[in-house]
Formats: C-alpha cells, sequence, structure tokens
C-alpha cells in the first residue's frame, strides 16, 4: 500500500515514446505517486510552470530535440530539480554525470524504475 509521503509526490515523465510513458507512468501510480507527462519540451515546461513537480524522468532525447537546455534549467532551480535521464544512448551511462542525478537505461525493469523514483524522491524530503 502507498504512504502517505508518496502520495505528495509528483513525478514528470518527459519522453517522446508512449510507451515508455504508459509503463512508467502505470508502475509509479501503483506506487503512489502522482504522474504528469509530457511528450514534448515545450509541454514538459509548461507542466512545469503550471503544476508542483518533486522529481522528473527525462529522455535525452524527445523528438528531434535533445533536452540539455531544459536539464540546466531544472538543475538551475533553487533547490535543484532531481532528474534521472532515460536514455537508450550509451554516451551518458555514467551514474557520475553531473547533470543528472541518476540514469535509467533503456530498457530498464520497474524496480530499479521504483528505486530510482525513491532516491531521487528522498531528495526533495530531504531539502523541504
Amino acid at each position: 500500500m502507498a504512504t502517505a509521503a508518496k502520495k505528495s509526490h509528483t513525478v514528470l515523465i518527459v519522453d517522446d515514446e508512449h510507451s515508455i510513458r504508459f509503463l512508467c507512468r502505470v508502475n509509479l501510480e501503483l506506487d503512489g505517486y502522482r504522474v504528469l507527462e509530457a511528450a514534448e519540451v515545450a509541454e514538459a515546461r509548461r507542466l512545469l510552470a503550471s503544476e508542483h513537480v518533486d522529481v522528473v524522468l527525462l529522455d535525452l532525447n524527445v523528438g528531434r530535440e535533445r533536452t540539455d537546455e531544459l536539464l540546466e534549467e531544472l538543475r538551475r532551480r533553487t533547490p535543484p530539480m532531481p532528474v534521472a535521464l532515460v536514455t537508450g544512448s550509451t554516451d551518458v551511462l555514467a551514474p557520475e554525470r553531473p547533470e543528472a542525478d541518476a540514469v535509467l537505461a533503456k530498457p530498464f525493469d520497474v524496480e530499479e524504475l521504483a528505486e530510482t523514483v525513491r532516491r531521487l524522491t528522498a531528495l526533495t524530503t530531504a531539502e523541504r
């Protein structure tokens, strides 16, 4: 059963692949998270401006757009927004990548997804 703390956390999934967003949304909602989805960078920015978001799962490439600029915007926030890069690209698989708090390499399993989001939401709880 989901805890009250989890219910207060919102995760934004930014990925142009419907199947990835669906997989993440269903599993995170089962864990008690509120989940928002964006298939485009502009849509992600609109949601970030209008909704409280605790953690972002960000595909490195959304359509033809690279998300480096959005990632930088999230990291410049005070406090920085916890971000996990979700990517099939091998050039960002180093977990020590300084711009992101975590990397989920596609394909990932739901336990890895759940553990990553738990760890990142703990960061937002500690900063409150």
